[in-house]
């Protein structure tokens, strides 16, 4: 009745685990085994961790400029907002503010320096659908002051024109003209107004090396719009269900509209962020597979140790079946021993880098952080730990599945 319970596995893979084997080299391996083991859960948790990391924070950064939803025209660039429409829109639960947004391309001058960026003229209720102004590096966040326009420039843009906001040198900015005819005197084809830079922003260096955010009387004036908008951006109430509320934006505007959030407008960044970190996933799962094998070693060395017992546990009536899980129970909780230390150990350091920061980022100066950003997910951390256990079943698996009758005569 002994031999057939089902703990007797176990006591007996308890009992090779801490007894001394004959060979000293059976505990070595098993040891580097568990160490291995230890080391890739504790690589994967930890990188896994700073990818999190960068993707928040590379979110909340895109956050401060992309709108909740974003309003756009599939076909032309251009449109006159429908009063209807946007009586509609805006009395869509979920929705607390809608700004209108004119962009063009233009060239730049500024103390004899030029450079080509983007003109993002916008409504004055664009504080409250952006984040912006809370990203000034330099001045403030001054778009209008009375009747005189103001211009609140990328760091970028800044420093390729090295702009300063405290000397009040005007920004020339240049547009083609819509209506303008083939002419042999160029600056006939341009619109020319002149705005003074009140403040830097920095958000993320595609951001910073592109903008300028005018407000949208000065952008339609120098484009030669009316009440044209190329883009609506539009505020949610926080928690509230984005998927809905495009349906809804949908029906209310039309198939003739593109309805984007957040994710859909940095759509190509979000799946490269997510296939790099998957990528990694997979390499240094690889890795911890490779480490692994030393379980099958330690095992193979601990069969052909027992070699004796295995037929003595037979004799007293032990089948196959019962013998071979003695032997996988024995490999698995090395395995799981390796994980859970490892695990431990990669969250402890996740913890001290989230606490004190000790590993900087090499030209911090030039980035928002100073230090690699870390964030904890736990399904992430049951993912490498099930990972794991798997890959510790597996190997474990491999070499006790020759064990039979025929193996031992």
């Amino acid at each position: 009745m002994f031999l057939n319970a089902s703990k007797f596995p176990f006591f007996v893979s308890r009992r090779y685990l801490f007894a001394k084997k004959s060979h000293s080299a059976i505990n070595i391996i098993s040891l580097i085994s568990i160490v291995g083991v230890a080391v890739g859960t504790m690589a994967l948790i930890v990188v896994l961790s700073v990818f999190n990391g960068f993707d928040e924070l590379i979110k909340s950064l895109f956050n401060s400029f992309d709108p909740d939803i974003k309003i756009a025209l599939n076909e032309g660039k251009a449109f006159t907002p429908d009063s209807i429409k946007m009586l509609h829109l805006k009395n869509i639960p979920g929705i607390i503010e809608v700004a209108e947004v004119v962009e063009e391309n233009a060239l730049l001058q500024y103390q004899g320096k030029t450079y080509i960026a983007s003109i993002k003229g916008v409504s004055p209720n664009f504080s409250a659908v952006s984040g912006v102004d809370k990203k000034m590096t330099e001045g403030k966040f001054l778009l209008q002051s009375g009747n005189i326009p103001y211009a609140v420039v990328g760091q970028g843009v800044a420093y390729y024109l090295s702009v300063n906001t405290h000397v009040g040198e005007p920004l020339v900015i240049n547009v083609p003209r819509r209506t303008a005819e083939i002419t042999l005197v160029p600056e006939e084809m341009f619109n020319k107004k002149y705005i003074v830079p009140s403040g830097i922003f920095s958000i993320e260096q595609d951001f910073d090396a592109k903008y300028v955010i005018v407000p949208i009387g000065f952008a339609r004036d120098i484009l030669e719009y009316s009440k044209e908008v190329t883009a609506l951006e539009i505020k949610t109430k926080p928690g509230i269900d984005i998927e809905t509320v495009q349906e809804q934006i949908i029906s209310c505007m039309g198939k003739d509209f593109s309805v984007k959030n957040r994710y859909q407008q940095e759509q190509l960044f979000y799946k490269i962020m997510k296939s790099e970190k998957w990528a990694i996933f997979f390499i240094l799962t690889f890795i911890l597979i490779v480490a692994s094998m030393n379980i099958m070693g330690s095992l193979t060395m601990l069969i052909l140790d027992k070699k004796k017992d295995i037929k003595t546990f037979n004799n007293l009536g032990a089948d196959w079946k019962t013998i071979r899980k003695i032997f996988l129970y024995n490999g698995w909780v090395n395995s799981i021993f390796g994980a859970l230390l490892g695990a431990a150990i990669g969250l402890f350091i996740c913890w001290l880098q989230l606490k004190y920061g000790f590993v900087k980022l090499q030209g911090s100066g030039s980035f928002v952080i100073d230090k690699y950003p870390v964030k904890i997910v736990l399904s992430d951390v049951m993912l490498v730990l099930c990972t794991v256990w798997i890959v510790g079943f597996i190997t474990s698996w491999i070499p006790v599945r020759v064990i039979s009758r025929k193996y031992f005569e």
